[in-house]
């Protein structure tokens, strides 16, 4: 022990003060070397970790601990990091929570100041860490909000002309160890290209949008004859190629810094900002990020770390730095890891806490987590997804699942700003975890994925609970392939039920309300509400044993259900469903051709009652021995023009055996403030519609 920490302890013991060690305080006039008095208080979160160790190696200590933080910023240059010698007791958690009334709020950066101007438009601010430390950060938050690191073009994408792939070596797998890509472009690409410095191809990065991917590349050279860009990595998947087909984006290189919000650092230090409209840099807040972590919570197979709380804490700023190769493809940014992550971790609770401004997620609950919860918290501004459960490897021994985590009553929005493909909640290999009551909006990709298995080969990931969701506006027409709720592999007993899921966009196909993907089995779908997404409300690649029950199906764009991939079995039943569109088709791909039990459905189209089942008349299609009891009747909702979709014909609901269900009660529970938060901007809403009306009016013209 050293000297200063005894002598902390021994004026502790001597004082008679926070023997038990119940209540600690922590603030921003604080002093690592205090007692953590009220009177005496700490200065961060290291210190408080720091003391409680050092009093349970003179106490055993038994009864609950409170970390009492003051309001005010604390500045962090590391993740807290703890470990199973920071447990709480079974009865006697270890509560980090902010003291009654008062904010504090863990920066995990610095505060750029000392703003010069260069031009009207353009500020120079000098960061010495950058030169002196090599501090070369990839994300800058100004005034509380992301500002755009300089890219091209300044909105929308560029287009892949054609690619050629060289392999330099196979390895053992489908996917080449190593290749060369050659990218052939468009004119208006190969000319930012051709301004490229030296620094510029050390620095600038390319984000490649590829179906349900994106891949993350530095330019390795430019040919200006060919109008060609090269990049090297792993070599491309087989199904899931970049093609004529791909988009992709320019960023961090100088002659991009052209528009106001943008902003681009040298490698000297000198960061360049051009302000938004209204943004004053004499008085702007402007962070750059140090850490890519705020808490890191590291058990062990032989000491898990167990019984902390964290309560009422506010965690902002937070980056990520890309690796030398950039990043391969990965569905869902699966590698991708979060700001606050736990492994071998159970009994540990976040609520009310608020993380925003991240690189990447916000929680990962990863390896043998179990029995923990976030609940009430606000995750915003994110890099990647929200929150990820389990580990992407099914652990050797089962015992190591990751289960029994409660996601609820969270506002999880506006994410993959970095890694576009992100997933608003994940699980991967976790069985019995439930996600409730929580609004997810604003994320390029799907809402909430479950499973990750693909087709029929054995999963772990049972028993999971999807209900009561907010899930809406996803994808913005940026990549394809997703799902409000997307499902994959062997599922048995888990349920998605009650949620409200609603403008899910895609750029090609694929923009679904509830996606049962590859292998997708033993999963109930009821009492759902989806409208108003691209491609339908109900898709089934190929599955079996799922059940489709008691949802409204309405005012979705393209088509209202799909099916792919014909199999022999029972690929699910769909029963006592409300189907009503006033646009696109009923039938999507060859749901005519499935193995499916389907029954006791109200079908309603407003432009015609002679509603076609593929090429099927209603009459041919129950002849056919699908839908015998089901019937072409209009519902009469309220006002589905305004999505209310109370249902007024009760005779209706009477003779199919629908079951009315509150589909108000998706979405936040709590006070008045909470639920005004949860409430979606207006004007992102507007920008979205206007977002599909322009697509779907190209759409139309081009058939």
């Amino acid at each position: 022990m050293n000297t200063e920490r005894f002598f902390v302890l021994l004026v502790t013991i001597l004082l008679g003060v926070n023997l038990s060690g119940k209540d600690i305080y922590v603030s921003v006039d604080g002093n690592n070397a205090a007692p953590g008095t009220k009177d005496q208080p700490l200065a961060s979160l290291y210190g408080a970790r720091d003391l409680i160790r050092q009093i349970r190696e003179t106490n055993n200590l038994k009864e609950e601990i409170r970390v009492i933080i003051s309001g005010g910023t604390y500045f962090m240059t590391e993740p807290l990091e703890l470990t199973g010698v920071d447990s709480g007791r079974t009865d006697s958690p270890v509560i980090f929570m902010a003291a009654k009334g008062e904010v504090p709020v863990f920066v995990g950066g610095i505060q750029i100041k000392n703003w010069e101007k260069v031009t009207d438009g353009l500020w120079k601010a000098k960061v010495p860490q950058v030169s002196q430390y090599g501090l070369y950060f990839e994300q800058l938050y100004v005034n509380g909000n992301r500002a755009v690191r300089a890219k091209s073009p300044n909105k929308g994408f560029y287009y892949v002309k054609e690619v050629e792939e060289t392999v330099i070596d196979q390895g053992r797998d489908r996917i080449p160890a190593m290749a060369v890509q050659n990218l052939k472009l468009f004119p208006p690409a190969a000319s930012d290209f051709s301004t490229f410095s030296k620094n510029d191809y050390h620095d600038a990065l390319v984000t490649f949008y590829h179906k349900w991917d994106n891949t993350r590349k530095r330019v390795t050279s430019f040919s200006a004859d060919s109008s060609a860009v090269c990049i090297v990595g792993t070599g491309m998947k087989p199904w899931n190629k970049l093609d004529s087909t791909t988009r992709f984006t320019i960023e961090n290189y100088e002659a991009a810094l052209d528009t106001y919000g943008e902003w681009f650092l040298q490698r000297n230090g000198d960061l360049f900002y051009m302000p938004r409209p209204g943004e004053n840099m004499a008085d702007v807040k402007v962070y750059a990020p140090l850490t890519e972590q705020f808490l890191v919570i590291k058990g062990s197979e032989e000491k898990v770390v167990r019984n902390l709380r964290f309560e009422n804490l506010r965690f902002e700023v937070a980056g990520y730095r890309t690796p030398l190769w950039g990043n391969e493809a990965a569905q869902a940014a699966a590698p991708i890891e979060a700001a606050i992550m736990l492994d071998y971790a159970q009994e540990i609770d976040f609520s009310n806490c608020r993380i925003s401004h991240t690189g990447t997620n916000a929680f990962w609950f990863r390896k043998a987590c179990a029995n923990s919860s976030v609940t009430h918290c606000y995750l915003n501004d994110l890099g990647a997804g929200g929150i990820k459960i389990g580990d992407r490897q099914i652990p050797d021994n089962p015992d190591d699942l990751t289960r029994n985590i409660t996601i609820d009553n969270n506002i999880i929005r506006s994410g993959g700003y970095v890694f576009p493909c992100a997933v608003g909640v994940t699980i991967f290999h976790a069985s019995d975890s439930k996600i409730s009551h929580n609004e997810i909006a604003n994320f390029r990709y799907s809402g909430i994925s479950v499973g990750w298995v693909y087709g029929y080969s054995e999963s772990p990931s049972k028993r999971n609970t999807i209900e009561y969701n907010h899930i809406h506006h996803l994808g913005w027409g940026d990549l394809s392939d997703m799902g409000g709720v997307y499902c994959l592999g062997k599922s048995e007993g888990t349920s998605v039920n009650n949620n409200v899921i609603h403008h899910v966009y895609s750029y090609d196909y694929g923009g679904w309300g509830l996606y049962t993907d590859e292998g997708s089995t033993g999963i109930m779908m009821e009492n759902n509400l989806v409208y108003a997404c691209k491609s339908s409300a109900f898709h089934q690649h190929f599955g079996k044993n799922n059940t489709i029950k008691n949802n409204i199906f309405a005012a979705n764009i393209r088509a209202q259900l799909q099916a792919t991939r014909v199999e022999e079995h029972l690929s699910f039943s769909f029963i006592n469903n409300i189907v009503w569109y006033n646009s696109g088709t009923l039938l999507s791909s060859r749901w005519g051709k499935f193995n499916i039990h389907t029954d006791k459905n109200c079908y309603w189209d407003t432009r015609t009652k002679d509603i076609r089942f593929g090429k099927l008349a209603f009459k041919e299609w129950q002849e056919s021995g699908k839908d015998r009891n089901s019937i072409i009747a209009d519902p009469d909702f309220v006002d589905p023009q305004h999505f209310d979709f109370r249902i007024q014909n009760k005779a209706l609901m009477r003779k199919i055996g629908f079951m009315p269900f509150d589909y108000t009660k998706a979405g936040v529970y709590g006070s008045h403030e909470w639920k005004e938060l949860a409430k979606f901007d207006p004007e992102l809403a507007n920008k979205f519609d206007g977002m599909v009306k322009i697509i779907e009016q190209r759409a139309n013209v081009q058939k």
